[in-house]
């Protein structure tokens, strides 16, 4: 069973303490997508958003997505190491076996990059309060752009509970055309998606540099080009 932790358009959590009580009782395997949404348990904030994680199996996030360290940092997690020894562990001659615990046998790839050295600067940089920060920060302005693009009367699709914002500007040709107004406008960058059937404007607030004033010229930037499509 799959559960999300963050869902990519909404931001939504999934409850995770009865998803897996009702899994586990099943005897199946339970599994969290937090691609970057579990990183919302770094904020006493929004902590809460991931309560129950701790019960299931496995989790998978990203440190390329709200960590902002260079791609490919993709975090694993299971909660009894030898399910994930017995899945990714390779026997031949020439690999060291053992008693030493050997990282090869917890990875799908022999030969890697240092990847978890970006992972440990990021974190050592941040610390606990700085994560924390930034977390709260970003969801702060996803909140601020749902207000000032509902307040101009465009309609806003989803509960924001984190740091995502879909938006409707109307008919789906507005829609798009204000996706790609903003795009080549370059003040910000927001990308289209379907939610329900629906086009929408997908917001996504996660960047360490991120402030107040960012969002501010932001959100002028959407509304000016939104009002530029609405009258063409």
């Amino acid at each position: 069973v799959c559960l999300q932790a963050g869902n990519v358009n909404t931001g939504a959590f999934d409850p995770a303490a009865e998803i897996c009580r009702r899994a586990h009782d099943m005897g199946a395997w339970v599994h969290v997508d937090g691609a970057f949404g579990l990183w919302a348990a770094a904020s006493p904030r929004h902590a809460h958003l991931c309560a129950g994680v701790e019960q299931a199996d496995s989790w998978a996030t990203d440190a390329h997505k709200w960590l902002n360290v260079p791609y490919d940092s993709g975090l694993a997690f299971v909660r009894n190491p030898e399910h994930l020894r017995a899945a990714m562990s390779l026997k031949a001659a020439y690999l060291p076996q053992g008693e030493h615990r050997e990282p090869s046998q917890y990875v799908p790839e022999l030969s890697r990059r240092a990847r978890g050295v970006d992972v440990w600067a990021a974190l050592k940089s941040l610390g606990r309060g700085g994560l924390a920060g930034m977390i709260a920060r970003n969801c702060d302005g996803a909140r601020r752009f749902a207000e000032g693009l509902r307040g101009a009367g465009f309609e806003i699709l989803n509960d924001v509970v984190l740091n995502q914002v879909l938006v409707s500007f109307g008919t789906p040709d507005v829609t798009q055309r204000v996706i790609a107004g903003i795009q080549e406008d370059g003040t910000c960058w927001c990308g289209g998606t379907k939610w329900q059937g629906r086009d929408a404007m997908r917001i996504s607030v996660c960047c360490w540099a991120t402030e107040a004033g960012d969002v501010e010229r932001s959100l002028e930037a959407m509304l000016r080009v939104a009002r530029e499509c609405s009258r063409t």
